[in-house]
């Protein structure tokens, strides 16, 4: 005996289908947990929005009490060949806010609890992942804790490191094209 759940699934997806026929539905987007099918009902031309085209994700600059930066080496990603130390970065996720964001990179990555300072700089970016556009915000925290743990499924090495040491790597200033991984 089939359960309400699946007889609801199967009634929904019959109906769906029906309506796009009948009513002209269009597919505007998906997420885990469903799907939005849209009609402009109104003889206008639509205003409804497009799915968010954006994606948000923050570059966290930590410094501890010697004046020291947090730096990390990724295992994955466009950087992990270059022998470059970077910042912990990472996306936010959907309802966090940059301050949240920022703090939970850097505990996620290495252990390390911080308090949140300020944005101190952001930069866009197009042609991303998913083909949404990034939005990057470079944000400022005060390392609460000094010992590292690094997260190793995504970061081989993480250390404090002097701020001129960080600002003299060699491939710092080289930029990595996140869709086929050459340099720019």
């Amino acid at each position: 005996m089939r359960n309400d759940a699946s007889r609801f699934a199967d009634s929904l997806k019959a109906s769906l289908s029906q309506w796009a026929r009948q009513v002209g539905f269009g597919y505007h987007h998906a997420e885990p947990s469903y799907v939005m099918l849209v009609h402009w009902i109104p003889q206008t031309p639509p205003t409804i929005s497009d799915n968010a085209s954006h994606q948000a994700g923050v570059v966290a600059f930590v410094f501890n009490e010697e004046g020291e930066v947090l730096v990390v080496q990724e295992m994955c990603g466009p950087y992990k060949d270059f022998g470059l130390w970077k910042m912990p970065t990472g996306r936010i996720n959907q309802g966090e806010g940059i301050k949240e964001g920022a703090v939970r990179e850097v505990q996620e990555e290495t252990g390390i609890n911080t308090e949140f300072v300020q944005v101190v700089g952001f930069r866009d970016g197009h042609n991303t992942p998913f083909g949404k556009s990034d939005l990057l915000f470079v944000c400022m925290l005060r390392s609460l804790s000094s010992n590292i743990v690094v997260q190793d499924t995504k970061i081989s090495a993480a250390k404090w490191m002097a701020m001129e040491e960080f600002a003299s790597q060699p491939n710092l200033n080289q930029r990595v094209c996140c869709q086929c991984q050459r340099t720019m």
